[in-house]
């Protein structure tokens, strides 16, 4: 399908797309906009786990909702933004709004990306984008390798070298991200139990 844009930025450009293609997740990464196909089942059996998981470790007690797909603002260019699977914020995120949807990134402890069919931009771009808005954790369940990928603490902008996980493990998210909490490699993989 091709969509004939004729607007005056990149983020208005990126508005009309995500109206023209439903179901599309439209992000701009450093200056580039990324457009997403709508994700599986599999993709979002895995999410709905994360939330029962995360309910279960009482995260709302400690001060932290987990949300699906909302927008994380970047400082890597003036519009740039984007949109993991699943993140985990602080409580009070709300008044962390910068624009169209977007929060400022101290907000965030841990941000979750399933990869899809443009799996290199979440085991790449979005490696430099989220250590560079200082993000303290960044899972990858990364279905293309069947692994598991755990980048935290950014220092100067860089994670340093993954932890890396394989099925039958479970991968143990850090104080860093708000709260600790073991999760299984084959159902972030499979999205089931």
């Amino acid at each position: 399908m091709a969509v004939m844009l004729h607007e005056s930025s990149l983020s208005d450009a990126a508005d009309r797309l995500w109206e023209e293609l439903p179901g599309h997740r439209v992000e701009i990464l450093n200056g580039s906009m990324v457009v997403t196909p709508p994700p599986d089942g599999p993709h979002q059996e895995s999410l709905t786990w994360l939330t029962e998981e995360f309910l279960r470790a009482r995260a709302r007690q400690a001060g932290l909702r987990y949300l699906q797909g909302i927008g994380l603002w970047l400082p890597t260019g003036p519009e740039d933004y984007a949109v993991p699977d699943f993140s985990v914020v602080d409580d009070d995120y709300k008044d962390a709004l910068v624009e169209k949807n977007c929060y400022a990134p101290h907000v965030f402890r841990l941000v979750l990306e399933v990869t899809s069919s443009n799996w290199t931009n979440d085991t790449a771009t979005k490696v430099d984008v989220y250590a560079r808005a200082n993000v303290p954790a960044y899972l990858i369940v990364d279905r293309t390798h069947d692994e598991v990928l755990l980048y935290t603490d950014p220092v100067d902008g860089k994670y340093l070298d993954p932890q890396r996980f394989k099925r039958g493990q479970s991968v143990r998210v850090l104080e860093s991200a708000g709260i600790p909490l073991d999760l299984s490699v084959d159902t972030l993989l499979d999205g089931d139990d």
